[in-house]
């Protein structure tokens, strides 16, 4: 997408978090090309496709409840877009509060679909019941 504006890739990201945290299948799929190729984690090999995207989603819905993510901010090369976001979880197993924090790239189709997409970020969790510190901020490495 050689014409992808700030504003384009703004509401993309926007699309994409609600979809997230709503754990809505197919809005989270539709964001993406057929082919999309999407890699969660650079240690791991790459999900390729639709198919394999929405399984990774349903997977993380039957882990994860109260899903909270943003997108801090954006920046455009067309036809990448970059961000830095955060979020967090609750585990349904463990009751712990999972955070995490990182960056991604995404690389837009000429249709404003998500062609290849990258993650990296760091996660920790704080196991249910415990207490803050006395500044009441939880550290997220």
């Amino acid at each position: 997408m050689s014409d992808l504006t700030y504003a384009a890739a703004g509401e993309l990201l926007e699309r994409y978090r609600q979809a997230l945290v709503d754990g809505d299948g197919d809005a989270f799929v539709d964001l993406h090309a057929e082919h999309a190729d999407v890699q969660a984690n650079p240690f791991e090999a790459p999900l390729a496709g639709r198919n394999a995207i929405r399984r990774r989603l349903l997977d993380a819905s039957v882990a994860a409840e109260q899903v909270e993510f943003v997108f801090e901010r954006h920046w455009v090369v067309p036809p990448t877009v970059l961000t830095a976001w955060h979020g967090s979880f609750v585990d349904r197993q463990t009751r712990a509060r999972v955070r995490l924090a990182g960056f991604a790239t995404f690389e837009v189709a000429g249709d404003g679909r998500i062609d290849r997409a990258r993650y990296w970020f760091n996660r920790a969790a704080t196991p249910a019941g415990q207490e803050q510190g006395t500044d009441g901020r939880r550290s997220l490495v």
